[in-house]
């Protein structure tokens, strides 16, 4: 058993979509001072069965059905608010812009625009209560060191998790702890449903028989660094070692998945490649315009295999230094055009053209420059294994890490990044593409990318 229930997700999108009907038959209810007729509501059933279907995707690119960042009540109005300003502007393209939504009176999508963010507002921010994704299953953990330590004050820190860490079992403390008496006995009282369990930890095979004894008390267990991957969509650096990549890790040929994501490399990238030389004049004036320096930057960076691949982009510092400021040679700053076009990703248009010739893909790790690569394979352990699968624009550690590295060398940041990695190498997959595909254009339109 899950601490997160799974069905949570698909409950919040049935009450999405139910909000949205709703909403619509108040709105026509009102507006015409009397309950819409069949004949009427089934000329306006599938124009919004497809806008509904549009909105929830909207929503899933703001982040609304993820449990670690939908349901967390001091964000949430401001994401609701956010993503329906998307879909107003989404529906404003719909009936305005497409002959076939016509059929709606501008004055009744006026006020339904309004009548649906109040209900979805108060559905999302009260609903969750109502159908019980508040209610918190009580935990007791056993483990040790900073990370148990992390773990226990993101869960229970924030109501976004319907798990609570009631008690705390420290292995590091273990000796002289009478386990039946000042463990067990007390679990009845705090109402535990859940241990949490460090099973690597050698300090915990001592204990183990008195928790097989409480399986029978229908008591479920599961591994800390499960439930913690779940939480911090990353690796426990802690848990890397030789066994962990020989158990996890696998360049084993996945031939579907391989032939979707190449064949998604190729038609993105020629499509937005396309689109993209339209905006090529401007940023190539801008530039020009900025410090009349050179409009494009090549570069070398590893790639999979650790093979050096070429890099071409726009150029947004005042020289293009090939990473030596890894070793604190440099003095490049970043240029006025230059922040901007970090900030839209319109430098990295450039290349998509690696993408289609194959050196890059559009989702993988972030490639490096070598002379980072040979600095941080010495001092962070398995670093280099990054390097198994092909680089690409965007990736999680590029979608999830706030802390990134730039114009230095950065060894903590780092190793928190190859978190990231590690927890892409491990569970990618084509939907995990798609998800950090929508993720990154959300970050884009936001321009909040780094």
């Amino acid at each position: 058993m899950s601490p997160f229930r799974k069905q949570d997700r698909f409950l919040l999108l049935i009450g999405d979509i139910v909000v949205f009907y709703l909403s619509l038959w108040i709105v026509l209810t009102l507006r015409y001072a009397h309950i819409p007729s069949d004949a009427f509501w089934n000329t306006l059933i599938i124009p919004f069965t497809i806008l509904f279907a549009v909105w929830c995707l909207v929503f899933f690119i703001a982040g609304l059905y993820e449990k670690r960042t939908t349901i967390l009540n001091r964000r949430l109005a401001r994401v609701i608010f956010s993503a329906q300003i998307a879909n107003i502007l989404v529906a404003i393209v719909f009936f305005y812009f497409i002959p076939y939504y016509g059929i709606t009176p501008k004055t009744t999508l006026f006020i339904y625009l309004i009548v649906s963010l109040i209900l979805i507002s108060l559905w999302r921010i009260y609903g969750t209560a109502i159908f019980g994704f508040g209610r918190k299953q009580q935990a007791l953990i056993i483990a040790s060191g900073e990370e148990m330590k992390e773990l226990i004050e993101e869960v229970n820190t924030h109501d976004r998790y319907n798990l609570r860490f009631a008690s705390l079992v420290d292995l590091d403390a273990i000796g002289g702890v009478n386990f039946e008496e000042e463990v067990v006995k007390p679990m009845s009282a705090d109402a535990i449903s859940i241990i949490a369990v460090d099973f690597k930890n050698e300090k915990a095979e001592p204990i183990l028989p008195h928790l097989y004894d409480l399986i029978f008390d229908n008591v479920i267990f599961i591994d800390m660094y499960k439930i913690y991957e779940d939480v911090f969509d990353r690796i426990p650096l802690s848990l890397i070692s030789y066994p962990w990549f020989l158990e996890n890790i696998s360049l084993a040929p996945k031939k579907s998945y391989d032939i979707m994501k190449r064949l998604m490399d190729i038609v993105v990238a020629t499509v937005a490649g396309l689109v993209s030389l339209v905006f090529y004049p401007f940023i190539i004036a801008a530039i020009k315009l900025d410090d009349g320096g050179p409009v494009f930057i090549h570069q070398i960076r590893v790639g999979k295999a650790d093979r050096p691949i070429h890099i071409v982009k726009f150029r947004t510092m005042s020289a293009n230094d090939n990473g030596v400021y890894a070793e604190g040679k440099s003095e490049n700053r970043i240029t006025r055009v230059g922040a901007f076009l970090r900030r839209s990703r319109l430098d990295e248009l450039p290349q998509l053209w690696r993408v289609i010739v194959g050196d890059l893909s559009l989702i993988g790790p972030r490639p490096e420059f070598p002379s980072l690569v040979a600095q941080y394979e010495k001092q962070i352990s398995y670093y280099g294994i990054r390097h198994l699968i092909k680089p690409g624009l965007s990736g999680w550690a590029q979608i999830y890490h706030d802390n990134h590295p730039h114009h230095a060398v950065a060894v903590l940041e780092t190793k928190e990044k190859l978190s990231y990695d590690l927890f892409y190498l491990k569970n990618r997959s084509f939907w995990l593409d798609i998800t950090i595909g929508l993720k990154t254009i959300s970050k884009l339109l936001s321009r909040s990318g780094a």
